[in-house]
């Protein structure tokens, strides 16, 4: 109750800042940034081929226009190698690093509730 609470606190009268949080899931939780940060994270600095190849469904103009927004967010770190050919890698940054906790976290609940959500959506897929 208190945390609801605290949400409630938190919230104004304005319809925009209705969801104090709404941009923080907007940036972090848009289609492809999810899958990106979280193979950074798990394999480290990578080259544009590798990260494609590991995220696999991704196409490679969605995911060079992701990589662009992360990296304007602070999120994601892009290093150029001035070297022939030239060479460029991508890792997560501190900033992206942050965000460790809240899906570890996300990574609980779905564990634990998932199924609920899925006997809930039989439950009225079935009336």
């Amino acid at each position: 109750m208190a945390e609801s609470q605290s949400w409630a606190a938190t919230a104004s009268a304005d319809p925009a800042n209705a969801c104090p949080i709404a941009p923080v899931v907007e940036i972090v939780f848009s289609r492809w940034t999810t899958p990106i940060l979280w193979t950074l994270h798990a394999h480290g600095k990578q080259r544009f081929v590798e990260l494609e190849r590991r995220i696999g469904t991704i196409t490679p103009k969605v995911l060079t226009q992701r990589l662009r927004q992360l990296e304007r967010d602070g999120l994601v770190v892009r290093t150029y190698h001035p070297e022939v050919p030239p060479r460029v890698e991508y890792e997560i940054s501190e900033l992206g690093l942050s965000l460790a906790p809240l899906f570890a976290t996300l990574g609980e609940w779905s564990a634990v509730n998932l199924p609920k959500v899925e006997q809930a959506r039989a439950a009225h897929d079935a009336r």
